[in-house]
C-alpha cells in the first residue's frame, strides 16, 4: 500500500522578490515627486527677475545634490557587493533540479561507472562496512545508481573536490551513519588519488584523513546526539540509561567550529520513547535529572546546536549541511514479506514510488526543518541533504550478517541469521556513495 510522503524541508533555492517595504518606499518617492508643491514652484515662471534667478539657482543646487547622492549611493552599493564577493570563500549556484527526487537505475552496461571504487582498493575501509570481505557474494547492490527526474547528478571528481578543499577542512559530525558516509568519502578520494600522500590520524572522538598534496583534511567527529551525553565515548557508548546535557555543546563544538565544510547528522540515537536530560555536570552530584519525551529532548538539543552556529560560525567561510534521517529496514511486512523478516537475504531495491517505512519519523524531521528555518531567518544557511526517501528504497544495501562480528555469535543467532542482521548501516561501495555524490554536487557548484 502506498504511504504518505515524508514531510521535507522547503526548498532553500527560491527567488526572493523585493521586500514589500522597499517597494512601498519607492512608490512614496514617486508619488511625492508628482504632488510636492515646492518642486512645482521652483520650476514655475515668476514675474520678478530676481525671483527667477534665485529659483534657477535653487533648482541647479538641488540637481547637483541629487546627482552627488545618487553617485555616492551607487558607489557604496557597488563597494558592498564587491566586499561581499571577496569575503565569501564559496561561490554557490542554485540548481533548478531536485536531486533528491528520482529512482534507482541498474547500471550494468559496458560503460558502467558503478561501483565508483572497489572495496578491496580502499586502504581505509571499515570492517563494519566491508560486506564482500565478510562473505557477501551477491554484489548487484553495488551497481545501482540514483537518477533524479529531469537531470543528472554531476559525476564525482575527486581531483576537483580536492581543489575546492585545498587548504581547507571538511568535517562530518554525528553518529555511526555519518561515520559510514565519512568512510565512503575517504574511499572515494583514496581510490581516485593513488599517487597522493595520505594519512589517517585518530585522537579520541576525532578521526582525520589528510591529503598532504592539497593540505586538505576530511574528518569525522563522534557526537551521536550533537550535544554532550553519556554516550560520547567513541568506543564504549552503549549505555542502558541514555542521558544528555541538552544545553551543553561546547565540549564537542570546539573540535569542529573552525571547519570550512560541516556535515551534521543526529537521529538514530534519539529513537527511544524517553530520555534523561541533565542540568548540571556529569561530574557534579548536585545535577538535576529529568526524564522527558525524546522528541522534546531532540528539539532542545537542536536549539542548542543552532544557537552555537549562529554565534560561532564564520558565515562568509563555512558551508553547512544537515543529513536527513537514514532509514532502517527491520520489518519485512512493509515490503510484502513476513513481519519477522528484515533486510537479511534482500537483494533488490523497493520499486514502489514514495515508499516509506515506519522507522522514519517525520516529526523529527519537522524539528530539523523548524530549526533550520530559524537559522535562515537569522542569516545562517544550512542545506538539508534529503537522503531519506532515496535510501528508503534500498533494503538490499545493508550489511545484514556480512560484517565483522565484534562478539562471538550464540548458537541461537547462528540458527537464525536475521536475528543479528545489521539493517541500519550500509555496505560500501553502496548507498552512502550516492549521498556523497549529492554532497559533491553542492560543494563543487
Amino acid at each position: 500500500m502506498s504511504k504518505a510522503p515524508i514531510h521535507l524541508l522547503r526548498s532553500q533555492g527560491k527567488r526572493i522578490s523585493c521586500p514589500p517595504i522597499i517597494r512601498d518606499q519607492e512608490w512614496e518617492l514617486v508619488d511625492m515627486n508628482k504632488k510636492n508643491p515646492f518642486i512645482l514652484r521652483v520650476w514655475g515662471v515668476n514675474k520678478s527677475p530676481l525671483n527667477s534667478f534665485v529659483g534657477l539657482f535653487v533648482a541647479l543646487f538641488v540637481i547637483l545634490v541629487v546627482s552627488l547622492v545618487t553617485t555616492t549611493s551607487s558607489n557604496s552599493s557597488s563597494s558592498n557587493t564587491n566586499n561581499n564577493t571577496e569575503e565569501s570563500t564559496w561561490h554557490v549556484e542554485e540548481s533548478s533540479c531536485d536531486y533528491f527526487v528520482g529512482k534507482w537505475v541498474y547500471d550494468n552496461n559496458n560503460n558502467s561507472t558503478y561501483p565508483l571504487y572497489e572495496e578491496r582498493g580502499c586502504k581505509f575501509m571499515s570492517d563494519q562496512l566491508a560486506c564482500e570481505k565478510f562473505g557477501r557474494r551477491d554484489l548487484r547492490f553495488q551497481q545501482w545508481r540514483w537518477q533524479p527526474h529531469g537531470c543528472d547528478i554531476p559525476r564525482f571528481n575527486a581531483t576537483k573536490l580536492l581543489e575546492k578543499l585545498r587548504g581547507k577542512r571538511l568535517a562530518f559530525v554525528g553518529d555511526s551513519l555519518n561515520r559510514n558516509q565519512w568512510v565512503s568519502m575517504v574511499c572515494l578520494i583514496d581510490t581516485s588519488t593513488p599517487q597522493s600522500l595520505k594519512t589517517m590520524e585518530s585522537n579520541g572522538s576525532l578521526m582525520s584523513f589528510k591529503i598532504m598534496d592539497y593540505n586538505a583534511s576530511i574528518d569525522f567527529y563522534w557526537s551521536p546526539l550533537l550535544v554532550e551525553s553519556n554516550s560520547d565515548d567513541p568506543v564504549h557508548h552503549r549505555v542502558p540509561d541514555r542521558t544528555v546535557r541538552a544545553q551543553s555543546i561546547q565540549k564537542h563544538a570546539r573540535h569542529w567550529t573552525d571547519a570550512d565544510v560541516l556535515v551534521f547528522n543526529s537521529y538514530l540515537w534519539w529513537q527511544r520513547p524517553k530520555m534523561k536530560v541533565l542540568w548540571g555536570s556529569f561530574d557534579d552530584d548536585d545535577g538535576i535529572y529529568k526524564e522527558i519525551e525524546s522528541l522534546r529532548g531532540y528539539e532542545m538539543a537542536l536549539k542548542t546546536w543552532s544557537d552555537w552556529l549562529e554565534f560561532h560560525i564564520d558565515r562568509s567561510r563555512t558551508r553547512l549541511f544537515f543529513m536527513s534521517m537514514s532509514p532502517t529496514h527491520f520489518w519485512g511486512d512493509e515490503w510484502g514479506m513476513d513481519s519477522d523478516q528484515n533486510c537479511y537475504n534482500e537483494t533488490e531495491p523497493i520499486f514502489e514510488q514514495g515508499y516509506r517505512g515506519r522507522g522514519s519519523d517525520s516529526n523529527m524531521m519537522n524539528v530539523v526543518e523548524k530549526m533550520i528555518e530559524g537559522l535562515k531567518e537569522r542569516g545562517v544557511r544550512v542545506q538539508v541533504m534529503n537522503i531519506t526517501q532515496l535510501s528508503e528504497y534500498r533494503k538490499d544495501g545493508h550489511p545484514s550478517i556480512f560484517r565483522k562480528q565484534w562478539e562471538p555469535l550464540t548458537e541461537e543467532q547462528i540458527k537464525n541469521p536475521s536475528s543479528y542482521a545489521d539493517c541500519i548501516h550500509w555496505c560500501l561501495p553502496g548507498v552512502p556513495d550516492v549521498w556523497n555524490e549529492l554532497l559533491y554536487a553542492y560543494i563543487s557548484s
